[in-house]
């Protein structure tokens, strides 16, 4: 080693000169001994050719680097520095002194040694190489012998993770958003000149035609401003579960178990008919929320059968007792969906993603057992009814023995009166319809009922066993959540309020039993499609500002519906555009079903914060006054009463403090905790109104018998008397779209709502698909959107807590069916034109078509990009089109002409029940598509084609026959005429049927009404040329 050449390392050093070529270093590293090893002699490596020397040769690796200041690590550029810091491999004895120095040059407070001798700055890449901190400090590396003064920060305090929200708002691209704007913009420029320059150049020849169209244009242009401009800030939401389940399932200082923070979810669903919502349909949707992916012991679920029926409750005890092997199958191997139904009908390979491997034979299993499960569920009505008749003939002859005893051994001549009664399967009486109505015992009479046929779950997670029923849950929850079947008494002269009532119960009764701080409600016929889906609503609850949101609104999605979509079922325009524009303003309206609410909103409280928009556009923004604080809000008691100071005589009575919640004292003491538990988590210091981490691990109490007393009589008839339920507090009465009203009553206080589309379908449901069932739904929406506008609830009388385009979109909700008349008339304009030979202008001239065509370009562009922002099809934005002008002209219509009756004569509306049964025919699953069931609806509708056909073949024959043929007008008439028979199009196809086969009601409905037109228009305007008595013509 001595003869050897000095061999240079990393840490070597030599004096710069700018005229010496790079000099060469060889990697090496130093060991903690101070002696300095070349990397080239780690490894054993087997040269060949002009290197080779027969035996193994070790060689060095040369990598030329600058002798620059900063690739010297080791010291200074200087030869003093370099002198002082070069290292000797025969210096191996003062290795250890030499290390004390170094670390006693970190710890001094001395930094001269430290100074770069040409710039007198902190040498660091000394301090980093000469240390034991060879990495420096940070969160990949921190010396533990670093002092760190009062801190006392250490490698531990980087291993949290850093704060993350729990959502993010997703923009639409401004290469989409800004030209739809800018398009908005210059068509409501367009349609302004368009229309003054129709009011200043009248048409002389028809001014009947022209005042009309002018009018329905105005109309026109006025109802597609309130359509469009709420739709100028579209906006996408995204919810990341990872967070979720780190901050409130995962173990930490205050949760050392790691049991789930989640705050408590109770689940809704409505039901009042068997017979048009058959019960396996409902016990799929049950199955479907007890196995949803959510913590057990923070889940309950209910059913409100509004009709009292025992064929439901039988269904649901059956489902239960199903659910206990379908909700460990579901957990065991990750199934979706969890509706039975659903799944096994899926088309793909259901082992797909199956790790495990006896997927299988656990799946054939439980196939197997569903569909015994079915058998069961279809064989209820005979088996109850069979059921029925032999309590009944026990009964009977009971009465009989009875009667012949007391008679001396014969029976009395009038015979023995046995009530026929519906019997339980443990000989009782059933408190609700029998299937022979009886006093106390029928529709709108008969007692409350409330049975928990699921107990509350364990704490702690319950593992299966080897052998559950042939299946194999080792290491599985086999618990399933609390559920309850309800159904609320009802009594003759109490106005139960159809569903509005029922909700109102339920939330009443679920606050006594479970009072989870969050109610989703859902349609029986609308199942959960991802077992994921109420953890992603809980992410916009807990997240951030969360605590100002009111509800979650999940698009509506539908299955069932034909291919082509004929009736525009899907209404993705609405659901996938509108609700997504709303969103970016102050949150989707309520539909009915698929919404997440928070239960302290539904009470009717006002939100912790809000804000007023004051001036003409609600420009202003300034934070609302008169805002209670939660803690205020939850000493409420019966007897409570606002003081003048914080209830200025000027407040809107919505803004004011629920106060009359009934006489329970058990419920109003659950409004405080439901409040306390659904705030969002204080985890970060921008959270406000937070909770702290830790504070919902506690278990429920267990259910005993004054609990569920004080819920039975909470759904009691008489209960809301004296109250603000259906006032104030919870879902809103007065209105057959109590949905719609229940949302708005909500935003004017000032709260928010979210829309969440997830990336899986959140909810899916069926809807009708015959023309019939789809015109009459379309009739009870449009029903109480002429309600809405005919009450208080009209955004008109809103207050300054609603922004002003949201107030503009609610505004359109109470107007869009009054766009039916002028609809109609418009409709009917081609074929006047037709018969009279004029047109609504004077002439077909530039000015007329350049507006046509700028406005119909306009139209055209704005739909494209509306399309593309919002994701749906071109083919879903013609069908929304055409069932537009179908249900306008028809449903929209009747609604108008029923909601101005119900106002001014007091008249009221009942609608029948839509149907949620499939069709018959078991081979065509479209088979109630084909289906022509007759309804005063089709009235309308087909007088617009019957005319407008009439019209074309008059106008034709005019023009053709003429001296002088006006082709321009009797064109301008076609086109128009055409335009309403391509919209009518789906509702021809409706009218015929399967087989194409016109019914004959079409047939001697149009003959009258040709006849009847042509009359009626030769009448008014009879041949220009016509024979008087003086042979005098005209």
């Amino acid at each position: 080693m001595a003869s050897s050449p000095p061999k240079n390392t990393l840490n070597s050093q030599q004096p710069s000169s700018i005229t010496r070529p790079p000099q060469a270093v060889k990697f090496g590293r130093r060991t903690s001994s101070g002696r300095t090893l070349s990397l080239s002699r780690d490894y054993d490596m087997d040269v060949h050719g002009d290197y080779s020397s027969g035996q193994n040769d070790y060689i060095d690796y040369t990598v030329l680097m600058p002798p620059t200041p900063d690739n010297q690590p080791a010291g200074s550029s200087s030869s003093a520095s370099t002198s002082q810091s070069k290292p000797n491999a025969n210096q191996g004895s003062k290795t250890g002194n030499k290390m004390e120095r170094r670390l006693s040059v970190m710890k001094s407070n001395n930094k001269s040694m430290l100074l770069r001798t040409q710039t007198g700055d902190f040498d660091h890449n000394r301090w980093l190489f000469e240390s034991k901190g060879k990495y420096g400090i940070g969160n990949a590396f921190w010396p533990d012998d670093i002092d760190n003064g009062e801190g006392g920060v250490s490698m531990s305090d980087f291993l949290d993770k850093p704060w993350k929200p729990l959502t993010r708002k997703v923009k639409v691209p401004a290469q989409v958003l800004s030209p739809y704007r800018l398009l908005i913009v210059l068509r409501l420029v367009i349609l302004f000149f368009f229309l003054w320059w129709r009011v200043t150049n009248p048409n002389e020849d028809a001014m009947w035609l022209w005042g009309l169209s002018i009018v329905c244009e105005i109309w026109f242009a006025f109802s597609w401003i309130l359509d469009i401009l709420p739709k100028l800030n579209p906006i996408n939401r995204a919810a990341d579960l990872d967070t979720l389940r780190d901050k409130f399932e995962q173990p930490s200082p205050s949760n050392p178990s790691g049991r789930s923070d989640l705050p408590g979810v109770d689940v809704f669903v409505s039901t009042a008919d068997p017979e048009k919502e058959p019960p396996l349909v409902t016990a799929n949707t049950l199955l479907s929320i007890l196995a949803v992916d959510y913590p057990i012991e923070k889940l309950s679920a209910y059913i409100s059968d509004d009709g009292g029926a025992i064929l439901t409750f039988e269904a649901m005890a059956e489902a239960v007792r199903f659910a206990d092997y379908w909700v460990p199958f579901c957990r065991k191997h990750d199934i979706e969906p969890r509706n039975p139904d659903s799944y096994f009908s899926i088309k793909k390979d259901p082992t797909k993603n199956k790790k495990k491997p006896d997927f299988v034979k656990d799946r054939r299993w439980i196939k197997r057992e569903y569909d015994e499960f079915k058998v069961r569920i279809n064989g209820l009505p005979e088996q109850i009814k069979k059921r029925a008749e032999q309590f009944n003939l026990r009964e009977e002859l009971k009465e009989k023995r009875i009667a012949k005893e007391k008679n001396g051994g014969v029976l009395p001549p009038d015979g023995v009166e046995v009530v026929k009664a519906t019997w339980m399967a443990d000989g009782t009486h059933w408190p609700g319809t029998w299937f022979e109505p009886k006093p106390d015992h029928k529709k709108g009479d008969h007692a409350g009922i409330l049975q928990i046929m699921s107990k509350v779950p364990e704490l702690e997670p319950v593992m299966g066993g080897p052998n559950e029923g042939a299946l194999d849950f080792t290491g599985i929850d086999i618990r399933i959540p609390m559920f309850a079947y309800v159904s609320r008494e009802k009594r003759p002269g109490f106005d139960h309020n159809k569903k509005a009532g029922a909700m109102n119960g339920m939330v009443r009764a679920s606050a006594i039993l479970s009072n989870g701080a969050f109610i989703l409600n859902l349609d029986c016929d609308h199942y959960v499609y991802n077992s994921k889906a109420i953890k992603e609503g809980m992410c916009y609850m807990m997240d951030r500002g969360g605590d100002r949101i009111c509800y979650i609104q999940f698009p509506q999605r539908f299955e069932g519906i034909d291919p082509s979509d004929r009736y525009a079922n899907h209404n993705t325009v609405f659901f996938d555009g509108n609700m997504r524009a709303l969103d970016g303003l102050q949150g989707p309206v309520y539909v009915g079903t698929g919404c997440m609410f928070r239960r302290y909103a539904l009470y009717g409280f006002n939100p912790p914060r809000a804000n007023e928009y004051n001036g003409v556009f609600g420009q202003e923004k300034a934070p609302a006054m008169h805002v209670r604080t939660q803690s205020q809000a939850s000493q409420i008691s019966e007897t409570s009463d606002l003081e003048s100071d914080t209830q200025p005589l000027t407040d809107d009575p919505d803004l004011g403090l629920p106060k009359k919640f009934g006489n329970s004292t058990i419920f109003t003491d659950t409004i405080p905790v439901a409040e306390y538990q659904g705030r969002p988590l204080a985890d970060h210091m921008s959270i406000q109104n937070g909770r702290p981490p830790g504070a919902l691990l506690l278990p429920r109490p267990p259910l005993d018998a004054p609990t569920v007393a004080e819920a039975i009589a909470v759904i009691s008839c008489w209960y809301e008397d004296n109250t603000e339920w259906g006032d104030r507090v919870g879902w809103i009465y007065g209105s057959v779209t109590e949905d719609v009203v229940t949302g708005y009553r909500m935003h004017n206080r000032g709260w928010r709502s979210v829309y969440c589309i997830t990336k899986r379908d959140a909810f899916r449901g069926t809807a009708p698909i015959n023309l019939t069932d789809r015109l009459h739904q379309v009739l009870r929406w449009a029903t109480g959107s002429v309600e809405i506008f005919f009450s208080k609830n009209n955004a008109m009388f809103a207050t300054r807590r609603l922004k002003f385009l949201q107030r503009v979109a609610y505004l359109n909700v109470g107007i869009y069916p009054f766009t039916s008349i002028f609809l109609v008339v418009y409709c009917f304009l081609p074929a006047m034109c037709l018969f009279s030979g004029k047109f609504i202008v004077q002439s077909l001239d530039v000015h007329f078509l350049s507006y046509l065509l700028c406005i119909s370009l306009t139209l055209i562009l704005i739909s494209l990009l509306e399309v593309k922002w919002s994701g749906i099809g071109l083919e879903e934005w013609w069908r929304n089109e055409q069932f537009w002008l179908i249900g306008g002209s028809s449903a929209h219509l009747a609604a108008v002409v029923q909601g101005l009756l119900k106002v001014i004569a007091g008249i009221e509306i009942s609608f029948t029940l839509t149907s949620k049964a499939s069709g018959e025919d078991e081979d065509d699953m479209f088979a109630d598509l084909y289906i022509v069931k007759w309804t005063g609806l089709f009235i309308m509708p087909l007088t617009i084609i019957v005319v407008n056909l009439v019209a074309i073949v008059i106008g034709a024959s005019r023009t053709i026959y003429s001296v002088i043929p006006q082709w321009n007008k009797l064109f301008g008439g076609i086109f128009f005429s055409m335009w309403v028979l391509t919209h009518m199009y789906p509702f021809c196809k409706g009218l015929m049927g399967r087989r194409g086969k016109v019914p004959t009601i079409v047939y001697v409905w149009s003959g009258l009404v040709s006849i009847t037109v042509s009359l009626l228009w030769i009448t008014i305007s009879p041949p220009d040329e016509v024979s008087g008595s003086g042979g005098i013509s005209v």
